[in-house]
């Protein structure tokens, strides 16, 4: 039987060029092989979201340029186009990290086929690396960031040639998502080698050490005014101003190295799939020792409940990022103990959106045995929000941690707002997310280190929910934290809390059903 129409490699007597192009031709099936699975009302729903993700796209690229204070017009706004122009450098590289650490901390990227459906189909790694190019929109942090940018861009050159000021722009977006998809597959390439988890802790954590000594002595600034950003910033108001050569070669220099990170990118994935990913072999071959037994089955289901976060490769390192990144960005900013209360909401949404938001994929497989335990219904579901507060409190607590360094002496009235807003969105979070995970549970491989609890557009609807109750919520603290009285802010949170504690009776008398239950164990499992 021949094996030729099924090998992925590079097949003797066709050059990489004619590989490379066979790879981006299998992108188009896949794609419509993963739309096919949408029928009915799940296709209406995914038109509407991408014509409204289009819809806002443009709006955030367009609308600001008319705003008062544009262009460097007098402004009613406490910011002026002027000082936004400064920082744009900064906005520009802020993007790149962002991708960046998001890239690698998913292992390269979202997969456009799940690994156990990709075992039957001869997906190549360039055509996986390709796939998660175009599905890397279809994430609420990278459509935030690309919204700001360009919303700060048509502020700053104002409506005067705004599709030429927007070009460099949007190349930058594609650009910057390319180049981290490169980074993150040659970081995947140095984890899977010898000694490779040491050596990219070790990097990493050199990283975190420069950026602490930078700040502390004051040097960031000097560091930010020469950063290359500056280039694709000047191609901006060269085509806002209509200086065409300038223009082109600013556009040029972009997509050659649009196209040089997209080639370095399928090059690297090859080099990655060539190696085995030893951090999810590890936890799959690993042997642990056995404890006593719990003293109740609600602590035996915690402790089942918890080894399946911490013992899954994408969770730690979702964990870790959600718990560092935001505390970092917090402690190089110097935020006021106030503006704190935003970290908390932006945490316990990005922990959810591991899992949370799905949480009975957890069990995978195991579903089936899980339901078959003589265990009550109810201690199985609370025995999941308790693992879910706790990892979500967890993380936030260590954000905050990094974030109050510099924050500097802080009153009674502000640290009770913070306490309360922690507690507040996280069982916001936790309320919303296990009532998701009941009503629309979906299959999940979460062993992948690429893995996502739901479709790329349910994450979408997913993150936009959470990060504006959370972000709404926040802002609610953050006017009680500068009250004299701190106990406005315990008055404040106890409704919220009655609330989200009510809607957990409700999710948890709707997971005591068979019927429920058995769908969602299914479902999981299949």
């Amino acid at each position: 039987m021949p094996t030729v129409p099924s090998w992925t490699e590079r097949l003797p007597g066709r050059s990489r060029l004619g590989s490379g192009l066979r790879a981006a031709q299998d992108v188009g099936p896949l794609l419509r092989f993963r739309a096919s699975g949408l029928r009915g009302r799940a296709r209406r729903s995914a038109t509407g979201a991408f014509a409204l993700i289009g819809l806002l796209t443009v709006a955030a690229g367009w609308a600001p340029a008319y705003l008062p204070g544009a262009d460097g017009s007098e402004s009613p706004f406490p910011v002026e186009s002027t000082d936004l122009l400064l920082l744009l450098p900064s906005t520009f590289l802020g993007v790149l990290v962002i991708a960046i650490i998001s890239a690698m901390a998913s292992g390269g990227g979202r997969e456009l086929l799940p690994r156990d459906q990709g075992v039957a189909y001869p997906v190549s790694p360039t055509t996986d690396h390709l796939g998660a190019l175009l599905m890397a929109p279809l994430n609420i942090a990278w459509l935030l960031q690309s919204w700001l940018l360009l919303g700060v861009t048509a502020f700053v050159v104002g409506p005067e040639r705004l599709y030429a000021a927007q070009l460099p722009a949007l190349l930058w977006l594609v650009t910057a998502t390319a180049l981290a998809q490169a980074v993150a597959w040659g970081a995947e390439w140095v984890r899977r080698g010898a000694h490779g988890l040491w050596l990219l802790r070790g990097l990493t954590g050199l990283a975190v050490v420069t950026m602490a000594v930078l700040v502390v002595t004051e040097r960031l600034t000097t560091v930010l005014d020469s950063i290359p950003t500056l280039q694709i910033v000047l191609g901006v108001l060269h085509g806002a101003e209509g200086h065409w050569l300038l223009w082109l070669r600013a556009v040029g220099v972009l997509v050659v190295l649009l196209v040089g990170a997209v080639v370095a990118g399928a090059y690297l994935a090859g080099a990655a799939a060539r190696r085995p990913a030893r951090d999810e072999l590890r936890v799959e071959t690993s042997a642990h020792r056995p404890r006593p037994n719990p003293a109740s089955d609600l602590l035996a289901m915690v402790r089942v409940d918890r080894a399946g976060v911490w013992r899954s490769v994408p969770l730690r390192r979702g964990m870790a990022v959600l718990a560092l990144l935001p505390g970092l960005v917090a402690l190089a900013g110097g935020l006021e103990w106030s503006m704190l209360n935003l970290l908390p909401g932006l945490v316990a949404s990005g922990g959810a959106l591991l899992f949370g938001v799905n949480a009975w994929c957890l069990d995978g497989r195991g579903a089936l045995w899980r339901a078959s335990l003589p265990v009550s219904a109810h201690q199985v579901f609370w025995a999941r929000v308790v693992v879910l507060v706790e990892v979500l409190l967890l993380s936030a607590a260590l954000t905050l941690v990094l974030g109050v360094l510099r924050a500097g002496r802080p009153t009674t009235s502000e640290v009770v707002a913070l306490v309360c807003c922690t507690l507040v969105v996280s069982l916001q979070v936790v309320s919303a997310a296990l009532r998701w995970s009941v009503r629309r549970p979906f299959a999940v491989d979460l062993r992948s280190a690429r893995a996502t609890p739901a479709p790329p557009l349910v994450m979408v609807g997913y993150s936009s929910r959470l990060a504006l109750s959370t972000t709404l919520t926040a802002m609610v603290f953050i006017v009680t934290s500068s009250v004299d009285q701190w106990r406005w802010s315990v008055l404040l949170a106890i409704p919220f809390l009655l609330f989200s504690a009510y809607r957990l009776v409700r999710v948890s008398e709707s997971w005591s059903r068979p019927e429920v239950r058995a769908r969602v164990a299914v479902t999981v499992a299949s």
